[in-house]
């Protein structure tokens, strides 16, 4: 467990000295800060649903942008042997690598917390839909912080890893919404593949463990799926 922290710690340092990472929280807070606001005092509309409705077609461009250096650029300058040297399984690797990109996520969310806390001042909240948005966000977050980790791990370069990362997770965010291209025999499955409708039904406060499973699942492929990519590179 040490270890995992110290590369997750190590990650984050590199994230937080780099002008990227301030760069993708900007350009984040821009977007979402906009339609909120937009909705807020041009709609007269005291929620947040507008912004948690964003949120999967955000993060399937903003989470890749994070995570695409995680394995490519180490693959790219040659660190990523150096770094198998050291006393640390390449399971510690990944799973420090994949906290630090969650914690990234979490703290870009952090300063959205200014949306509630207006609407508070300025009217009436239901907070329930607003803990299970961020808790949804999280989950989701974490899910594509995984498919991202994976996507780094197939390239060297990080311009291919983002585009390989957001086609996944743009896939994911729409794939329930093209249920007409799909045969009825398989609607079912296809539906449950919709990473929009599990964070939906999570963000409006309803607690249902096939949503629950539904991110692990797609953590624990993504990671496994890494594992088996980099065991091949070694």
């Amino acid at each position: 467990m040490k270890q995992i922290i110290r590369i997750c710690i190590k990650e984050l340092k590199d994230y937080f000295i780099s002008p990227i990472a301030y760069i993708v929280i900007s350009i984040f807070l821009l977007v979402t800060g906009w339609f909120f606001f937009t909705t807020f005092f041009y709609f007269n509309q005291a929620d947040l649903r507008n912004f948690f409705d964003l949120l999967p077609v955000t993060f399937s461009f903003l989470i890749p942008a994070i995570t695409m250096r995680l394995f490519s650029e180490e693959l790219n300058v040659g660190s990523y042997e150096m770094l198998l040297t050291l006393p640390v399984t390449f399971n510690d690797i990944l799973a420090g690598k994949f906290l630090a990109g969650v914690l990234f996520v979490a703290a870009a969310l952090i300063p959205t917390l200014a949306y509630p806390v207006c609407i508070v001042f300025m009217g009436q909240l239901d907070w329930g839909p607003v803990i299970g948005g961020y808790a949804g966000a999280i989950m989701l977050g974490a899910a594509y912080t995984a498919v991202g980790l994976f996507a780094s791990s197939l390239t060297r370069n990080q311009i291919i890893a983002f585009i390989i990362g957001v086609a996944i997770c743009f896939t994911l965010t729409l794939i329930d919404k093209m249920l007409l291209f799909f045969p009825k025999s398989v609607l079912g499955f296809v539906g449950y593949l919709g990473a929009d409708f599990h964070f939906k039904n999570i963000s409006k406060g309803i607690v249902d463990s096939r949503d629950i499973l539904y991110f692990l699942s797609v953590v624990f492929v993504s990671l496994y799926g890494t594992n088996i990519v980099m065991q091949e590179k070694n």
